[in-house]
C-alpha cells in the first residue's frame, strides 16, 4: 500500500547557462523526491552532481527541425518516465516538456529566469499556455504579466 509521503516523479529541466545555474539553486526543494534532470549541454549534470540526468537536443524557434527532434526526445521521456510534476526555468526545450508533461497528466511549472528582470521572456510567454504555475522572478515582472511571485533564486 503506498504510503501518503510516497515521492513525486519529477522532471527538471533547463536549457545550459544561466537557466541550468537557477534550476540547479532550486534542488533543495526537490529533496526526497525521484528527480530527473534534463538539460541541452554534455558535461552539466556532472559537473552539478545532478544525477540522473539526459541530455537532450536543443532548440529555438529559428530551427525547425531541431525543434522536432527535441520534441520528438522529450515525447519519448515523457511516455517512459510519467511523471508528476515537469519544472523548468526555460528556455524553448523547457516550454516543450511543460506542454508534454501536461497532456500526460503532470502539473507543471514555469520558473522565469532572473536575466528577465523588464519582461517575461519569449518562452515565459509561451509557458503561460501549458503551466499550472507561471512564475517570475521579479516582482513588478509578475505583477505587470499576471504571474506568480515568491522571490528569486539567485
Amino acid at each position: 500500500m503506498p504510503s501518503k509521503t510516497s515521492s513525486k516523479k519529477i522532471i527538471a529541466i533547463a536549457s545550459g547557462g544561466g537557466h541550468w545555474q537557477q534550476l540547479m539553486l532550486m534542488r533543495p526543494a526537490f529533496a526526497g523526491q525521484q528527480v530527473l534532470f534534463l538539460t541541452t549541454l554534455a558535461g552539466l549534470p556532472e559537473q552539478f552532481d545532478a544525477t540522473p540526468a539526459r541530455i537532450i537536443p536543443d532548440c529555438n524557434r529559428d530551427e525547425k527541425r531541431q525543434i522536432l527532434r527535441c520534441a520528438n526526445a522529450l515525447l519519448r521521456l515523457m511516455i517512459r518516465e510519467r511523471p508528476d510534476v515537469v519544472i523548468s526555468t526555460g528556455a524553448l526545450p523547457g516550454v516543450m516538456a511543460l506542454a508534454l508533461g501536461r497532456l500526460f497528466g503532470a502539473r507543471t511549472i514555469w520558473v522565469d529566469s532572473v536575466a528577465n528582470a523588464e519582461e517575461m521572456s519569449m518562452s515565459g510567454k509561451l509557458a503561460k499556455r501549458v503551466a499550472h504555475l507561471w512564475m517570475s522572478q521579479w516582482d513588478h515582472v509578475a505583477q505587470e504579466a499576471g504571474a506568480e511571485y515568491a522571490g528569486a533564486v539567485l
